[in-house]
């Protein structure tokens, strides 16, 4: 029996291996920092064996709540992914399965690996209506690649996506495959409406290299580049300096900004309420997107999230805020789940990049329903 994780992503720390019903391992931290929640191993040698697979410590993790009726995900191929038995034992979280076959993966969420990122962006450009472009590099030397899908005039709208600031909340950068996906299909009548208003700018991961290096929520210098708007540095937040500043070049009028939610089984969005610049004209465009999106996917509600910030207690390092308050646009904090939508539950799946996929195909709807208040 052997577990490795010396591979894209992975990320898990082996205590002990004392036979297949008395596997130890621990979350490893961030390479930089000590925020420890994702992990992605390999299993090799256990086919047919019940394993017992324990986790030691986790109240130790960045988010103990989120291992509350979590279930961890699977895959014997690394493509179709499902939920296996997952509990709490005091201070410890036990996965019990047995393997169909003598190799298997476990992950805290399905993977999206840097691979796939690059394939996602070679199919946006063989689109024929996307440009790439090369805004800089990361703390590591990777690109951190911008998609510009529209006509780049000035009388467009200009929207802004991001995804994947915390590395570990791969379902934001499904939920971009899904949204890029629909957008740059030129039978979509949603999609071609908005593309005769509106230029499009995305970044589908802002954060390769923590993404690589199986990082939950930090870059490779450690740093957490949501709270690193207000003065992000070329030493040690590249990734946010860049696009900030191709921002400032471009304007915004709407901001998306994608992540996951490790503890609240809902999806859910965040606003601007808090920042100096808030206004009823923002209050207003804010209701009228969670009704759009509430009509376009199910999935989606607005009764459970975080609590909303008092009037100028907003925290500025945060890129929402930072984008909100610096533009006076509408700007949201998308948040997808690492357990289930309890309001649609899937048992066989809980949320999983499909359904972060659909959503994204979905959010384009709503931005389509508030486009002509934008402005």
């Amino acid at each position: 029996m052997k577990i490795s994780s010396n591979f894209d992503a992975g990320s898990i720390d082996v205590v002990a291996i004392n036979g297949f019903e008395d596997i130890q391992l621990r979350i490893r931290k961030d390479n930089a920092s000590d925020f420890a929640q994702w992990f992605y191993f390999r299993l090799q040698g256990a086919a047919y064996e019940t394993c017992r697979i324990r986790f030691l410590d986790i109240q130790h993790t960045a988010y103990p709540k989120g291992w509350e009726g979590y279930q961890a995900v699977a895959s014997y191929d690394r493509v179709n992914w499902f939920r296996v038995p997952t509990y709490l034992d005091g201070n410890e979280l036990v996965i019990e399965h047995a393997p169909l076959a003598g190799s298997i993966y476990y992950a805290y969420f399905e993977p999206y690996s840097h691979e796939q990122h690059l394939n996602l962006i070679g199919m946006a450009q063989s689109s024929g209506l996307c440009q790439v472009s090369d805004l800089g590099s990361t703390v590591q030397q990777r690109d951190i690649n911008l998609l510009t899908i529209g006509h780049e005039v000035e009388s467009d709208l200009k929207i802004w996506v991001t995804a994947r600031q915390h590395p570990g909340e791969t379902m934001a950068e499904w939920f971009v495959e899904g949204f890029l996906t629909r957008l740059l299909d030129s039978q979509d009548p949603t999609s071609r409406a908005l593309l005769d208003r509106a230029t499009f700018y995305v970044v589908p991961n802002m954060n390769p290299d923590g993404s690589v290096l199986g990082n939950l929520r930090t870059n490779a210098a450690g740093a957490n580049l949501n709270r690193e708007w207000l003065s992000p540095s070329l030493e040690t937040s590249p990734e946010v300096y860049h696009v900030r500043n191709k921002m400032l070049e471009t304007g915004v009028d709407l901001y998306l900004d994608i992540h996951g939610d490790e503890a609240i089984p809902y999806v859910f969005v965040a606003g601007t309420e808090g920042v100096p610049s808030y206004s009823p004209r923002i209050a207003e465009l804010e209701e009228q997107f969670k009704q759009q999106l509430k009509v376009a996917s199910p999935d989606f509600q607005d009764e459970h999230g975080y609590a909303r910030d008092q009037p100028g207690a907003a925290n500025l390092s945060m890129a929402t805020a930072w984008v909100g308050n610096q533009f006076q646009c509408l700007a949201y904090t998308l948040e997808m789940p690492f357990k289930d939508n309890d309001n649609l539950p899937d048992d066989d799946t809980g949320w999983n990049g499909q359904r972060s996929l659909r959503l994204g195909e979905a959010t384009l709807s709503a931005i389509y329903g508030v486009l002509k208040a934008i402005r």
